[in-house]
């Protein structure tokens, strides 16, 4: 990060940029939120669907979608209008953000993992996933929550008690040190693995099925759609970390460049995940004719 030049004021650049994020990020928030609450509604008003694993992960993962984008407009919020908050909370709500990020991926992989079973393994995968969906679910926000909580802990050292609780105009992140890094990189680089190898086995079945079925040429489609999807996410993210914190009008233009796409990416999960299903559009058309 380059502050030699005198009219370069990193302050000034992260509170635009904080305020135009958060702007963003409330568009987002509604636009996710409007379509889980119908998701949730629907799946939640039917035996069968909220007994599903797949509709269970696919809740999740909306819920998880709407929590990153509410958290979003409160840290970027707190940082854009100055809001001198004390650190400690500036890092709880940065964590919490980062949790639920962590969240949306996780249940990406497990969606993936459970749509590789039931098509590869349809006979044996049905009573196996009905007998763990729980524990699986649990475990994996004991993991998320524990890996953030051990690294808060060994980055929250650093200041002293006093300073903690002093406030803090730009609210700093925090897990952002080299430990919280490699294992950040090292448990993308794991779930993004599961989620391409369960990709890859599922278009490999499709191929060996048929090529001229219609549905496995509708399954190949969706798997490219959320390949695509994936990458709006990874790939925005890792250039805005290799770039880090930057002054002037070509890294901020860039950084919200990236940041539109991410948010983008996020605003559309909830369509692409939970809408062009099938079975979700023809009981949400029925549930809004019943509403009108």
């Amino acid at each position: 990060m380059n502050l030699s030049s005198e009219h370069c004021n990193i302050s000034d650049w992260l509170r635009l940029e904080a305020t135009v994020k958060a702007s963003i990020y409330v568009v987002a928030f509604s636009f996710a939120t409007f379509i889980t609450i119908m998701v949730i509604v629907i799946v939640s008003q039917n035996l069968k669907l909220r007994t599903e694993i797949r509709y269970i992960l696919l809740c999740h993962h909306l819920l998880c979608v709407s929590s990153y984008c509410g958290l979003g407009i409160v840290f970027q919020g707190m940082r854009a209008l100055l809001a001198n908050s004390p650190l400690l909370m500036c890092w709880v709500v940065f964590g919490a953000q980062l949790s639920v990020g962590e969240g949306i991926l996780f249940t990406l992989a497990l969606m993936a993992v459970n749509t590789y079973l039931a098509i590869c393994w349809p006979l044996r995968s049905l009573s196996l996933v009905n007998s763990v969906k729980y524990r699986i679910l649990a475990g994996t926000w004991t993991t998320i929550i524990l890996k953030n909580v051990c690294l808060f802990l060994i980055e929250g050292t650093s200041p002293t008690p006093v300073a903690v609780l002093q406030s803090e105009p730009l609210c700093p992140v925090i897990l952002n040190g080299t430990p919280a890094r490699v294992i950040g990189f090292a448990l993308l680089f794991l779930l993004l693995s599961v989620i391409l190898i369960s990709y890859s086995l599922i278009y490999q079945e499709g191929k060996r099925a048929g090529h001229f079925n219609r549905s496995n040429v509708k399954a190949r489609k969706t798997v490219f759609i959320h390949l695509v999807q994936m990458g709006l996410h990874v790939v925005p993210t890792l250039v805005f970390i290799g770039l880090g914190k930057m002054c002037g009008v070509f890294f901020f233009a860039l950084n919200l460049v990236l940041f539109g796409i991410f948010a983008f990416a996020q605003c559309f999960n909830p369509l692409i995940y939970g809408l062009q299903n099938r079975e979700l559009q023809s009981r949400l058309h029925r549930w809004m004719c019943c509403q009108l």
